[in-house]
């Protein structure tokens, strides 16, 4: 694991609406060895019948789909403005087309099996709760 440090979820100083709304997300997932991202400006940070949760919306055509429905476990990550150009590449190129992390040159980590990007000012791992 690179810089990171594990923070429970209280701890998250930033405004969840700043973070998804306004400086956007990258979404990842990990399927048959292959990964994925693309970027999100919606979803949610908050708590659920005393649970933490995240949540986003995908259309069903987003390749990204595809993934996040054959794993149980996907990241949020978010950066600082100085990465919006690759940013806002992963939100208009599909995985399906090409290999757009590596055209981007962002490099891959895993927590608990899970990739997140080590270029991210925060990580959060997500499992899903079905």
């Amino acid at each position: 694991m690179s810089d990171f440090k594990e923070i429970l979820a209280e701890e998250i100083k930033n405004n969840p609406f700043g973070l998804i709304g306004k400086d956007w997300t990258l979404i990842t997932a990990e399927n048959e060895g292959k990964v994925n991202t693309m970027t999100a400006s919606w979803g949610g940070l908050g708590v659920m019948w005393g649970k933490d949760v995240a949540f986003v919306v995908i259309r069903p055509q987003r390749y990204t789909k595809e993934f996040i429905d054959n794993t149980d476990k996907f990241s949020l990550t978010f950066f600082d403005e100085d990465f919006r150009k690759e940013l806002s590449y992963c939100g208009k190129v599909s995985g399906r087309e090409e290999d757009k992390i590596s055209q981007i040159g962002f490099n891959i980590e895993h927590l608990n099996d899970t990739p997140y990007f080590k270029e991210a000012k925060m990580a959060i791992i997500c499992k899903k709760n079905v």
